[in-house]
């Protein structure tokens, strides 16, 4: 590898919005996510619609759908 062209590899602390934090390496010091391996649907099982800037309500009534609860 050639010196003084790599960024630097630092411990990074990342942060998910359900509140749990681990460190990995990374080039940025704090790492913002919204979704992790402990609140993610695939890994926890549980259904859990995301909604982001109302997209799922915009659906329901662009298509006159009457929401269903989640089981």
């Amino acid at each position: 590898m050639k010196e003084k062209i790599h960024p630097k590899y630092n411990i990074a602390v990342v942060t998910c919005a359900c509140g749990n934090t681990f460190k990995t390496k990374s080039t940025a010091k704090d790492i913002k996510v919204e979704i992790c391996s402990n609140c993610h649907p695939f890994f926890t099982g549980k259904q859990k619609l995301i909604d982001t800037a109302g997209r799922i309500d915009k659906f329901y009534k662009k298509y006159n759908i009457s929401p269903t609860p989640v089981s």
